[in-house]
């Protein structure tokens, strides 16, 4: 079996996408709310439910949260679907803003360093395990200026064209998965 399959094989367990992000109006729209608009963008308001501390889906046969539990305290609402549905760690996928790559670039991992975000690093100390699949879409980095004030502020006009071809790519991913 070549990386890729073996790669198709291990996503073929996925049973549960977190979308991460913060709730209320101050925050939509924003570079750390990326995956919420993912999220939004998915699903159909009349297939919405409140569960686990969290907007709850299912499409393409998975489960879908977007945590109403605040970016930092995302584990809670992890943890609580998991427990639930009786989730190994390694049957959840993560979709998350990453200031380490580009704008617009997504990528597919298992595992890998937390990179200091606050909700990943919630999410596996309540999982009490890091190795969840995760689609780290990036947002890119300010080239200067404080971070945080970059990751909650909206994308720029020029932006959003870009931020459209990462959803279709990351929703692509989602599509396929379990497949």
């Amino acid at each position: 079996m070549n990386y890729l399959d073996t790669l198709n094989y291990t996503i073929s367990v996925i049973k549960l996408i977190v979308f991460l992000g913060n709730p209320g109006r101050e925050y939509k729209n924003t570079r750390h709310n990326v995956a919420f608009t993912l999220f939004d963008n998915l699903v159909e308001n009349d297939s919405l439910s409140n569960k686990f501390h969290s907007i709850y889906a299912e499409k393409y046969g998975l489960k879908l949260i977007k945590p109403m539990t605040y970016m930092n305290l995302s584990g809670t609402a992890v943890s609580e679907a998991a427990s639930f549905f009786k989730l190994k760690s390694d049957e959840i996928l993560i979709c998350h803003d990453d200031t380490e790559l580009p704008l617009g670039k997504v990528e597919l991992q298992k595992g890998g360093g937390l990179k200091g975000h606050k909700g990943l690093r919630n999410i596996a100390e309540r999982l009490g395990k890091d190795d969840f699949y995760r689609i780290r879409i990036g947002i890119g980095r300010p080239k200067y200026g404080d971070m945080r004030v970059y990751v909650l502020s909206p994308f720029k006009k020029e932006e959003q064209e870009i931020l459209e071809n990462s959803f279709r790519e990351a929703e692509s991913i989602i599509r396929n998965l379990n497949r």
